[in-house]
């Protein structure tokens, strides 16, 4: 059959198909068999189809994101599910659409074709899968589209100085690997990528995907090479990490202060500081885990960090409190200062009492607090008897007695001076409970502060 000897399916043709191999469908299928075998046969795939060589192609580029697969920040590489769509003008593959029955686009597979080597600059893909081998949109006027879903693994600067409230941006730059600027000039369609058929990622939250034409010269080459990048502006949705990472920790800090609250004599304030020290370090683990292992200090691992440093010094204070607790009674009086300082103000400023005691009028620390006072004439020297009443052989008895006096006035000194360190001690837990839970609240409101 020859070119344009076939006429084109009439639109006034009956309602019911004609029987037989000369029907309309045959005709159209003849005719795009021909076409296909007009245009491919004097066509090379391997050369750039210019009519002048000296001119560059023109390739426009359009890539759509439709899905987030991963973020893997320890080794700084986004996975993600484009669909590229490139297009160019091929001026061999051109065709008088009305000597072919009307048949204005045909589809072919796009290795029938020349197409641009445009590959993803920044790949981190051991494997360099490129896209995939759909077809080619070819129209009569030479113009070819070609959309091809792909899989895309590219390196990205992963900055997690403010995990987990932290911003990412990742770019995703496309350029011809062997053809310059002279030859293919490479432009973007549209000044951002296609997020219409986005699919919500339920860790990234994409805020936008500008995109920039770029026209590098590289050192191997004097050649300009453009190329279009894409920079995916990505945040990071914190509900999970606030719930399985910041709220825990922020719990068991303010766990810390009460080891202080705890009585000296119950033998577990030790215990819980190392508990909860413990505790942390397994979350600082986990966060350490997904993290790169860069300079940066994500804000969540700065904060536990301090909070774990606050607790080794609260355990390490607290072992000095109940060195000072227990004293035993061949320690030293509370020097004048310490009695003045920690149990006069100190102890009224933060109502710490003894049975019996007021916050507003305290006794006086000479006391200790230690209950009654000595009945009178139990510490007394014993004086001589009186006259006509005593009885010689009673002088070893009244030395006794003394010597049974003397000894009951030194326990109760021993006991008192117990009792002011044991005085001072508790000062001294109530006064760094409060302090430690200042510290708890201030710098869960710096990291909270920070991050906002």
């Amino acid at each position: 059959v020859g070119r344009g000897l076939v006429p084109p399916c009439s639109l006034s043709h009956p309602p019911h198909p004609v029987p037989g191999p000369a029907g309309c469908g045959g005709a159209q299928g003849r005719l795009a068999h021909k076409l296909l075998h007009d245009l491919f046969t004097n066509y090379s795939s391997a050369l750039r189809p210019a009519e002048d060589t000296d001119r560059a192609l023109n390739v426009t580029l359009q890539v759509t994101l439709s899905q987030i697969i991963d973020m893997d920040e320890r080794n700084q590489v986004l996975t993600s599910y484009l669909w590229v769509r490139q297009a160019w003008l091929d001026a061999h593959l051109t065709w008088d659409k009305d000597a072919y029955g009307g048949i204005d686009s045909i589809r072919i597979p796009s290795s029938y074709v020349w197409r641009p080597d445009i590959v993803l600059y920044n790949n981190a893909d051991d494997r360099f899968g490129g896209s995939m081998e759909t077809n080619v949109v070819l129209r009569s006027d030479g113009h070819i589209m070609w959309d091809s879903p792909a899989i895309t693994k590219s390196s990205c600067k992963v900055d997690v100085s403010y995990f987990p409230f932290d911003g990412q941006q990742c770019r995703l730059t496309f350029g011809s690997w062997t053809y310059n600027g002279n030859q293919i000039d490479l432009r973007n369609r549209l000044d951002t990528g296609d997020l219409t058929d986005f699919v919500e990622n339920v860790e990234w939250e994409v805020l936008g995907m500008p995109a920039t034409r770029n026209v590098v010269t590289y050192g191997c080459c004097s050649e300009p090479y453009p190329d279009v990048t894409y920079t995916l502006l990505l945040k990071r949705r914190a509900s999970f990490y606030i719930f399985n990472l910041l709220l825990p920790c922020v719990m068991i800090s303010f766990l810390a202060p009460l080891g202080f609250y705890l009585p000296a004599d119950s033998g577990e304030k030790v215990s819980l500081g190392v508990t909860v020290l413990l505790a942390l370090t397994v979350f600082q683990l986990l966060v350490a885990e997904s993290m790169p292992p860069s300079e940066s200090v994500p804000l969540i691992g700065k904060y536990y960090i301090a909070t774990m440093t606050m607790i080794a010094a609260s355990t390490a204070l607290t072992i000095f409190i109940m060195n000072v607790h227990h004293c035993g009674p061949g320690a030293r009086p509370v020097p004048p200062w310490a009695r003045r300082l920690i149990l006069h103000h100190l102890a009224r400023a933060l109502c710490v009492c003894e049975v019996g005691e007021s916050c507003s009028s305290p006794r006086r620390a000479g006391t200790g607090g230690m209950g009654p006072q000595e009945p009178p004439g139990v510490g007394a020297q014993p004086g001589p008897c009186p006259r006509g009443h005593c009885l010689c052989h009673h002088h070893v008895l009244l030395s006794s007695v003394g010597y049974i006096a003397g000894c009951f006035r030194r326990h109760r000194a021993a006991q008192r001076r117990a009792g002011e360190w044991k005085k001072v001690a508790k000062v001294m837990d109530r006064f760094f409970m409060w302090v430690f839970f200042i510290m708890v609240f201030l710098m869960s409101v710096l990291v909270i502060g920070k991050a906002a």
